[in-house]
């Protein structure tokens, strides 16, 4: 018990700063999920018009335009999933050779002294938020295949009724709109992680940045001019 209440005592402002980016880290991605759902914002938005562009999609004998369009939004998640690999490599590599990376980043200003044992977990939760990027990346890789299987598998417009054609093109909206939600949660975690990269200076600079995160992402989501211009797009 002692032991405990020493190590919660001597690292109290780098537990508070990783309480506090867990916080922004999971509350936002909650939130920006339960807005979407009764306001206009990015990815609501970018539903109806997936919708819209499935409905027509059926309605076209020829799907080539379609598809090419599909396997051009793979090629840029394809990119980040190779991408977040070389990442975690370099990571890897950081994690050892750590007494290396405390000698340079000491040299900073505003950067506070930290032991090899905290650089490590710094460097852990770094890997693992990369981690979870990954996997976003290719799950969203795969729903986009799906996709495409689905795409070619769509009725012709002579081969089926009104109600079955509206029916697939909302399967189709939904999973382009899965792959396309997956990619964002990577996306965002590569934002986060490049709060976390601050904690090696200065844990109060890592919730500060944290916090900037949570802002930028909110302002581009649901109070950008992207999202007016969408938004008008489909009004006019």
């Amino acid at each position: 018990m002692e032991q405990l209440l020493s190590f919660l005592f001597s690292n109290w402002l780098n537990l508070l700063a990783l309480s506090w980016f867990l916080l922004c880290f999971k509350g936002y991605n909650t939130y920006s999920r339960r807005r979407a759902r009764d306001s206009h914002c990015l990815a609501s938005v970018m539903h109806n018009y997936r919708l819209e562009w499935m409905t027509r999609m059926l309605h076209r004998e020829v799907r080539i335009a379609d598809t090419a369009a599909v396997a051009n939004l793979e090629r840029s998640v394809s990119f980040f999933a190779s991408s977040t690999m070389l990442i975690l490599a370099g990571l890897m590599t950081v994690l050892g050779s750590t007494d290396k990376a405390i000698d340079v980043v000491g040299d900073f200003p505003l950067a506070m002294h930290a032991t090899k044992a905290e650089w490590e977990l710094k460097l852990l939760v770094l890997i693992g938020m990369f981690v979870y990027a990954f996997l976003k990346f290719t799950w969203s890789l795969r729903q986009y295949g799906f996709t495409s299987v689905m795409i070619g598998g769509a009725p012709q417009p002579s081969d089926a009724e009104e109600p079955e054609m509206i029916a697939h093109a909302t399967r189709l909206a939904i999973m382009s709109s899965m792959a396309a939600n997956n990619f964002n949660l990577g996306l965002r975690t590569y934002y986060f992680s490049l709060s976390v990269l601050a904690w090696f200076i200065n844990p109060w600079l890592f919730m500060l940045m944290a916090s900037g995160v949570v802002v930028i992402l909110y302002r581009r989501e649901f109070n950008s001019s992207t999202l007016r211009q969408l938004v008008i797009s489909r009004t006019e």
